[in-house]
């Protein structure tokens, strides 16, 4: 048993206690099995009695934090997003005792096959929950997503997975057109209305239930642009929604998110563009992310899905000619 779960069965009797008090159940002795882990140091425990079942994050500092969390938590219900309840709290150690939301997210029910309904009706949900989150926007609360915060997620592309997974190095001609791209992107991405940003809203973080998905892992919300959150959730990590698609929901969650009064373009091609350049910047980020993830933390999974975003990228490059220094760069880095 490694350090970290001794003090969590240390921890865990009176942080039932506190859950008990709070949920009026009567929660004695339970067991503890793994949940699930991601990319981070965090892993998650799911505590059952055969009645009752709870979630334990822990989350190790100094790596993590989960005031973070816990924060963006209460931000999150205050605008009538189903987030876990956090049952018992221990910062200083890094532990939080929370909801059960289920065992099956969104990826999941997908893969595992859903009806052409029910995936109608999953997306008019999670988009839906989207729109009220982002309804519930105000300056002050998130740190900014602004242009060092964007500048530092792209630099992630050639520092970690052209210099670590390609083993290359960006020639004056690729650095050029990287410099060139980036200040596209980034000119872009300035201009868009703010509001707040989950920065991971895809269908791996959404929990599938009777009614509109729980939202998980919303702890690096920031306050950025507008079309972040719905192009994550429609060019997704895990998982391949057709161009079609993905077109037919942008265009449906922006007419619903003007009629609420999100801030978005009065022209829904405008707003399409800004989603296509602001899906760039993340999947290069991500590409990054993944790469970082397999060389430096150990953990190889993650870089298997590498060609989707390369996939999306092509297609995003298809679609527009301001990316024309990005069709150069991956045709010179073979991608």
């Amino acid at each position: 048993m490694d350090a970290r779960r001794r003090l969590l069965d240390t921890w865990l009797p009176e942080a039932l206690l506190q859950a008990q008090q709070t949920t009026g159940w009567s929660l004695r002795s339970g067991e503890l099995s793994p949940a699930s882990s991601d990319a981070s140091f965090r892993r998650y425990f799911r505590w059952h009695d055969g009645q009752h079942s709870l979630i334990i994050m822990d989350a190790p500092p100094p790596q993590e934090d989960v005031r973070p969390f816990m924060r963006i938590a209460a931000l999150l219900a205050e605008a009538g997003v189903h987030t876990p309840a956090i049952l018992a709290a221990d910062p200083a150690q890094g532990f939080l005792l929370l909801e059960d939301l289920g065992t099956h997210t969104y990826l999941e029910s997908i893969q595992a096959g859903v009806s052409d309904a029910e995936l109608e009706r999953m997306y008019a949900g999670a988009i839906a929950v989207l729109i009220r989150w982002q309804l519930a926007s105000r300056p002050g609360e998130l740190p900014e997503y602004d242009e060092a915060v964007l500048r530092r997620e792209l630099q992630l592309f050639p520092d970690w997975f052209v210099a670590h997974h390609l083993q290359r190095e960006l020639s004056a001609e690729q650095a050029a057109d990287w410099d060139a791209l980036c200040r596209t992107l980034l000119d872009s991405h300035l201009a868009e209305s703010r509001v707040f940003v989950h920065r991971d809203y895809m269908p791996r973080n959404l929990m599938t239930t009777t009614g509109e998905p729980g939202v998980l892992d919303f702890q690096d919300a920031l306050y950025g642009p507008a079309s972040y959150d719905i192009t994550s959730l429609l060019a997704d990590a895990f998982f391949h929604l057709p161009l079609q698609e993905r077109d037919r929901w942008l265009r449906r969650y922006w007419e619903q998110a003007r009629a609420a009064g999100v801030p978005l373009p009065e022209q829904f091609e405008v707003f399409h563009g800004q989603s296509r350049l602001m899906g760039v910047q993340r999947h290069l980020k991500v590409l990054g992310i993944f790469a970082r993830i397999r060389y430096r933390d150990g953990k190889p999974r993650y870089l298997e899905d590498a060609p989707r975003f390369v996939q999306y990228l092509r297609d995003a490059c298809a679609g527009d000619g301001r990316l024309q220094p990005l069709t150069r760069l991956l045709d010179s880095l073979g991608l």
